[in-house]
């Protein structure tokens, strides 16, 4: 076990409600667990998702904490959030990082595995998670 270490699970989940596809607006959904697989406390600093959609376009998001909040991790403790996106078109994929620093000052990245955006799994599809 590295003593720097967090590990992340991620589901997905079109937002059907929150949708206008006349308009090219496709919501999600994601929750996170963040799980502290590590041997010393850490702190979830800041985020960087790149978010593609069906057509190729690109966002890059860079932001402080995630949901406003900067958590604190113990070994063995997780946190667990829901956040979400809009796409234009009815698919895309997500992944990017957490930065994080521990108390014994040791900075690190904890990479955020690539997942699916898919307005089809609505209809009884299954939420995909790419390693």
């Amino acid at each position: 076990m590295s003593k720097h270490q967090f590990s992340v699970e991620v589901e997905p989940a079109f937002l059907p409600e929150q949708s206008d596809p006349a308009r090219e607006l496709y919501g999600f959904a994601y929750t996170i667990t963040v799980h502290n697989t590590g041997e010393v406390a850490a702190q979830l600093i800041a985020r960087h998702w790149l978010i593609h959609d069906a057509r190729g376009r690109m966002e890059e998001v860079k932001g402080l904490g995630v949901v406003g909040q900067q958590p604190l991790l113990q070994p063995g403790e997780s946190f667990r959030y829901t956040s979400g996106c809009r796409l234009r078109t009815p698919s895309g994929t997500m992944h990017g990082s957490y930065f994080c620093v521990a108390e014994d000052g040791e900075r690190f990245e904890v990479a955020v595995p690539l997942f699916v955006l898919d307005a089809g799994s609505a209809a009884g599809g299954s939420a995909r998670v790419v390693h």
